[in-house]
């Protein structure tokens, strides 16, 4: 589903934003397994680590992020970043709709 997305301005002048998935696990909850969505102008690597130390952290990429997903957007990145808040939150969305049961992030 995620291979769907295209980001028009990918390697364009300007083009250093990157969309980024990390995989989450809490076996506290019914579906312990759920995927955050995130954008950054960092390499999405020291994103998931500064997620990781706490720094600017999304809660639950902080507690329960297990790694990064790259193959799931790879084929975005780097875009303009306009586009990839845009594609933020497309990706969170329609991973909701495809039945994806906890997913973070995505604003």
């Amino acid at each position: 589903m995620a291979r769907s997305f295209r980001a028009t301005t990918r390697r364009s002048s300007g083009a250093k934003h990157s969309v980024y998935v990390v995989l989450l696990h809490d076996a506290r909850r019914a579906e312990p397994w759920g995927l955050y969505v995130g954008q950054t102008a960092r390499d999405p690597d020291l994103r998931f680590d500064q997620h990781k130390a706490g720094y600017k952290s999304s809660g639950a990429a902080r507690r329960f992020g297990v790694r990064l997903l790259p193959d799931m957007t790879a084929h975005l990145n780097p875009m303009r970043q306009l586009e990839s808040l845009d594609l933020e939150a497309a990706l969170a969305e329609a991973l909701r709709a495809a039945g994806v049961a906890w997913v973070e992030g995505g604003h």
